[in-house]
């Protein structure tokens, strides 16, 4: 239970895949610029990481890796992502239509979300079981949640503020992405002083 506390808890604060890894900059930057917006996304690519990664590893540890085939592993889970994002949108534009307007061209933009495709291979680089692979994959989630929600409420405010012009829009956004990001890195050493 503590070995999975750990990997939850470093997913979201120490190794988080967009202020961490730098990996889904495009929906962070893109997504980011009201919290409802920011967090529909969140929770859709956190139901894509968990889909992805039940779907993933199964074909990895039990039909990829044991025919010497694990070489196609990108190539398949690629075309897995795909196929779920693709469901993901059907379900948004019937039964919540008004988020799947909102999230535009955005959410067919998880299927090439970089943060989705490696978490999934991060999970088998790293040797996890199916069950640290869950929660793995639901610590970046939520990760990545936190990220957007955090970085939408800062530009929400920054909408507002009274910036020099040659810092409006663009470069404000990458600067203050920037400051969040290394905010980020002071929780390195919290989780290894809390479960020592």
């Amino acid at each position: 239970m503590k070995e999975l506390l750990i990997i939850l808890m470093s997913a979201v604060l120490v190794d988080n895949y967009v202020l961490n890894k730098f990996l889904g900059i495009c929906p962070f930057l893109g997504v980011s610029k009201k919290s409802d917006q920011a967090v529909g996304m969140g929770v859709s690519v956190i139901f894509v990481m968990l889909v992805a990664t039940a779907a993933t590893w199964p074909i990895y540890t039990y039909l990829l890796a044991p025919n010497g085939l694990a070489y196609l592993q990108t190539i398949v889970f690629i075309l897995v992502i795909a196929s779920l994002v693709q469901f993901v949108e059907i379900f948004l534009k019937k039964f919540i239509p008004a988020l799947h307007r909102s999230l535009g061209v955005y959410l067919p933009l998880i299927t090439t979300n970089c943060a989705v495709l490696g978490v999934t291979i991060n999970n088998i680089t790293d040797e996890y079981t199916f069950i640290e692979s869950m929660v793995s994959s639901l610590g970046c989630g939520l990760g990545f949640l936190l990220a957007m929600w955090l970085f939408a409420g800062v530009r929400e405010r920054l909408e507002e503020s009274d910036a020099p012009e040659c810092f409006k829009g663009i470069p404000i956004t990458l600067i203050a992405a920037s400051i969040l990001s290394v905010a980020f890195m002071g929780f390195g050493g919290i989780i290894d002083k809390l479960f020592a």
